[in-house]
């Protein structure tokens, strides 16, 4: 008697019930591959848009009220229209920048990269959403070369992995005699404070950082253009799956058409001009125009706060030259230009009133003074809060410990301002907990103020009778003439 389980048609049933199964288990491993998310819905599913930048003032940067920089506010503004998070990845290397964004580290690189036809053999541009230059920079106590083959005479260096490297290049073609030294792991503006500080002779640099740059580092010129205007844009990687990018190719022709883009550059580079070291008899001339009108609010506001009011007025005048409607291209305004943020916190509901400015900013002054722990003497205690109104309470704190890794005293001015610095040096900010700032720019403000100070010291001790004219602050009582 036969077998029925080895009958044909259970032979064929058995057959049909296996590639039954093997299909099944092949959709379970096929299908999902099919449907797959592309990259714009895996950054809408995961929530986290992921950028990679550089440290620097045109880019990115921890400022006293957080995160900012041109690009990361661009891609912030990005990230909420997608509503997602941004996570923000930094590298101050050109070719890592591009490894990072080619080996699906970051989606996209918000870094002020130049559009060229090298690059655009490895990554996709978005629209541009500004035109730059590059320039030939030099010190102003210096030979100022005003051809190319005047290089010759100097040290030119310029940042490995740059655009300008490739300007250059084209240069040289015409001019053999042409060289440079190239630098990693530097921002161009590292390379601008060591022309400002005559340690090389020339650095090439685009137009956007020099503007910026040029208020804090007065001794910056431009030679001359070594480029026609080229285009800055965001870079994306080379791949089939151009989701994201066409997203943010919608996001840029609405934000260039609505006009968002051009009120984020007056944000940042708007009025950008060079910092006015004024003379004597302008200064002087502004004393009896300006601050005369302010004089009752300085006095009563610093005796409030245990203050010099020669003190407040210096700094009145180094943030806004005493002008009660000034506004800056970053929303800080008011005689004392204070943020939104710090206006809230000391109980300022109009800026632009002189005299809640006034008071605002002398109180607080005396908070960033008081939040230094008791070690911390006059006449340093007060340096340290007035670069602290500037650059950021923790930026000082994390001058202090590079202070204390370098050996040097944390808590005298005369060390700190040669540490703060080394906030904008990779090799230095890089081991804070917050990160990248311009160190300088603390430095030159307290440098200014003190000077600002010696010539009102001068100017009012013409009237020593004055029921007015108050007691020296510590902090500028045993300080010598600057001037």
């Amino acid at each position: 008697m036969d077998n029925p389980l080895q009958s044909p048609r259970c032979r064929l049933m058995g057959l049909s019930l296996i590639i039954l199964i093997s299909m099944i288990l092949m959709m379970f491993k096929v299908v999902p591959l099919l449907f797959k998310p592309n990259m714009l819905n895996h950054v809408l599913q995961t929530g986290e848009l992921v950028i990679v930048t550089r440290n620097s003032s045109t880019t990115y940067y921890e400022g006293p009220n957080g995160k900012t920089g041109f690009e990361y506010d661009l891609a912030k503004q990005f990230a909420d229209s997608l509503g997602v998070n941004l996570k923000v990845i930094t590298s101050d290397n050109l070719p890592e920048i591009f490894e990072l964004l080619n080996t699906g580290k970051a989606h996209f690189a918000a870094a002020g990269l130049t559009i060229t036809e090298s690059r655009k053999e490895y990554v996709r541009f978005a629209a541009s959403y500004m035109d730059i230059t590059e320039q030939l920079v030099y010190n102003n106590q210096s030979f100022r070369p005003k051809k190319i083959d005047d290089l010759e005479n100097g040290i030119l260096e310029v940042i490995n992995g740059s655009s300008h490297i490739e300007s250059l290049n084209e240069l040289k073609t015409q001019h053999p005699g042409l060289s440079w030294n190239t630098q990693n792991n530097v921002e161009s503006e590292q390379l601008l404070y060591l022309v400002e500080n005559q340690l090389i002779d020339f650095t090439v640099a685009d137009s956007n950082e020099v503007s910026l740059n040029q208020r804090f580092l007065l001794e910056l010129r431009v030679a001359f253009d070594i480029s026609k205007p080229k285009k800055l844009a965001w870079a994306f990687p080379k791949i089939k799956d151009t989701s994201l990018y066409d997203k943010a190719m919608s996001f840029f022709w609405r934000s260039l058409n609505d006009g968002e883009i051009t009120h984020l550059i007056e944000k940042h580079y708007g009025h950008v001009d060079k910092f006015d070291y004024v003379g004597s008899r302008i200064y002087i001339r502004h004393i009896a125009t300006r601050l005369s009108k302010y004089l009752d609010m300085y006095y009563e506001s610093a005796e409030k706060y245990n203050l010099d009011w020669k003190l407040l007025a210096a700094m009145g005048y180094q943030e806004s030259h005493w002008n009660p409607k000034a506004v800056s291209p970053t929303g800080v305004r008011g005689i004392m230009m204070l943020t939104r943020h710090t206006a809230g916190l000391m109980g300022v509901k109009n800026r632009l009133d002189p005299e809640s400015s006034i008071f605002g900013g002398a109180k607080y002054l005396d908070q960033i003074r008081r939040r230094f722990p008791d070690d911390l003497k006059e006449p340093d205690r007060t340096w340290y809060a007035m670069a602290a109104y500037n650059v950021g309470y923790y930026h000082v704190i994390d001058a202090q410990k590079i202070a204390i890794q370098q050996g040097k005293n944390p808590n005298k001015w005369s060390d700190l301002q040669t540490v703060l610095p080394l906030l904008a040096r990779k090799k230095w900010y890089k081991k804070t907990k917050y990160g990248y700032a311009r160190g300088w720019e603390p430095v030159k403000y307290v440098t200014n103020i003190r000077r600002y100070y010696d010539l009102l010291e001068y100017q009012f001790s013409l009237d020593n009778t004055d029921t007015k004219n108050r007691a020296r602050h510590d902090a500028f009582s045993i300080m010598p003439s600057i001037l």
